[in-house]
């Protein structure tokens, strides 16, 4: 009876112990799944970044000066025309 407990606290302290490792996988904190779909003024972007390579669709975010995250598509002319802006004010 003793053996019997002793075993079914192994197995509940391995799945709990694998359910942990799984949940703290390291992995992208940024991904976009949708991009914005109109054009926004290079004005009102005060940064952008690139997504991780890890993340299922190639981004660009947008970081508005009212500190939103913002996804767009870097193929567009639009998001091209802001990144350049914003590198050209950080000179």
């Amino acid at each position: 009876m003793r053996t019997s407990h002793i075993l079914l606290l192994c197995i509940l302290g391995a799945a709990l112990l694998s359910s942990v490792i799984c949940s703290s996988a390291i992995g992208p904190d940024d991904c976009c799944f949708k991009f914005y779909p109109r054009r926004m003024n290079k004005n009102l972007i005060k940064s952008y970044y690139l997504t991780d390579d890890r993340c299922p669709k190639t981004a660009v975010i947008l970081v508005s000066l009212k500190s939103r995250h913002i996804c767009a598509d870097p193929n567009l002319s639009w998001v091209e025309n802001i990144m350049k802006s914003v590198d050209d004010r950080s000179f």
